[in-house]
């Protein structure tokens, strides 16, 4: 009887410490995990407005997708997850405090290097049924299931999609067909 209480004990004074642990820890990770938390460091600021000015934020679909979902493993996968969300705090930490001036153009290519395909297919699921883009779906086919030694990154054609500096939001629903010009309409 005894080791049944002192076992029970053990267990209720294991959750008394490791609930709030959790939750704290939980609620840490959410809080610093929206895009207005990445660019409360100024060296950020500029990727989140170019973020926002981006097809990212503003596009027919209403969907947006944060810094996470680009920068980040799904959640799902969760060592890897907590792994690269603290590796890439704690370096941007340490580049906020040592470094003297922060070289966009540099970072943006690092970045690129190091998004992979699997990052872009947790939004792009369905990349292989375009209607009317034939040769978009061929060309996704040939980057999700490349050929050995012919291996492509989403980002090698789809380069300039965000952090690009604009006076402007540029609403997709909005651009006129094959030109990318923006058209002005009056949906009042």
């Amino acid at each position: 009887m005894k080791k049944i209480i002192k076992s029970l004990i053990l267990v209720c004074v294991g959750v008394a410490i490791g609930f709030p642990i959790f939750s704290a820890s939980y609620y840490t990770m959410a809080r610093t995990s929206t895009p207005e938390f990445c660019a409360s460091c100024h060296e950020i600021q500029f990727a989140y407005n170019t973020w926002k000015t981006s097809s990212h934020v503003n596009n027919a679909h209403g969907f947006t997708a944060d810094c996470m979902d680009c920068h980040l493993p799904a959640p799902q996968d969760t060592f890897n997850f907590f792994y690269a969300k603290t590796f890439h705090g704690l370096k941007d930490i340490f580049a906020h405090f040592t470094m003297d001036e922060y070289d966009h153009k540099e970072n943006r290519e690092k970045a690129y290097k190091s998004i992979k395909n699997e990052q872009c297919m947790k939004c792009h699921r369905n990349l292989l049924y375009i209607p009317n883009k034939r040769g978009a779906m061929l060309a996704h086919k040939t980057a999700l299931f490349p050929m050995e030694g012919y291996e492509k990154q989403c980002t090698d054609c789809h380069r300039d999609l965000v952090h690009n500096p604009s006076n402007a939001y540029n609403y997709k629903q909005f651009a006129a067909p094959y030109t990318g010009n923006a058209v002005i309409k009056d949906n009042f």
